[in-house]
């Protein structure tokens, strides 16, 4: 008698088994969005198909996600005026304000950290839930992106805040790509929403510091 090695699935979960792999399905609404649904149910402005743009750091829509740029306005971090990094109550003198409209890129300075904001304007669905991971031709060069998780009903530009983890200034270029936006749909419509709860960040105007309401 052969022993039977197949999972044990929970009921009503579906499997099917082939030569060379197994499909298990539960049919359900779960999962990451590709392209296509990504155009069709996420509100992004302006949105962007995936082309070849040579010399580029490339952003628009790809299999499974959605490459945002960055804009033209920063914050870029400074310690000359010795202000002590409170969350709670961020000193605005903690920050230069640098336009990159005219010369196309900024310098973040080493060990250091800017503040920016996407190109593109997003309304995440209700049932959505977003994660940005950074692009690869900035992490390796040392260079991180970081973005707390978009949240249902959640709406406006993205601030992303970009650190130099490097000992030299490291380059970013204004109008390109920056990071991947990932969207993961839910099997069930939250209860409460990031509207619902008036978030403080919800559709912030410009590049928003830190604050605890």
């Amino acid at each position: 008698m052969v022993a039977d090695y197949r999972p044990k699935l929970a009921s009503g979960v579906k499997i099917r088994y082939t030569n060379k792999y197994r499909t298990i399905s539960e049919g359900k609404k779960m999962g990451i969005l590709a392209d296509t649904q990504i155009q069709e149910l996420v509100k992004i402005v302006p949105f962007e198909q995936a082309v070849k743009r040579p010399g580029k750091i490339s952003y628009g829509v790809s299999s499974y996600g959605y490459d945002v740029r960055v804009g033209p306005g920063f914050k870029i971090f400074t310690n000359v005026n010795s202000e002590v990094v409170d969350p709670k109550n961020f000193s605005p003198r903690s920050f230069v304000d640098v336009d990159a409209g005219t010369a196309g890129h900024i310098l973040i300075p080493p060990n250091s950290f800017a503040l920016c904001e996407t190109v593109e304007y997003f309304e995440i669905p209700r049932d959505m839930l977003a994660i940005c991971v950074g692009k690869s031709t900035y992490a390796r060069c040392g260079i991180i992106v970081n973005v707390t998780p978009l949240e249902p009903e959640w709406k406006g530009r993205i601030t992303i805040e970009i650190s130099n983890t490097t000992p030299l200034p490291a380059k970013i270029y204004a109008n390109e790509g920056i990071a991947q936006i990932i969207f993961l749909r839910g099997e069930k419509t939250c209860r409460t929403s990031y509207a619902d709860k008036s978030g403080k960040y919800q559709d912030q105007p410009g590049l928003t510091l830190p604050r605890v309401d």
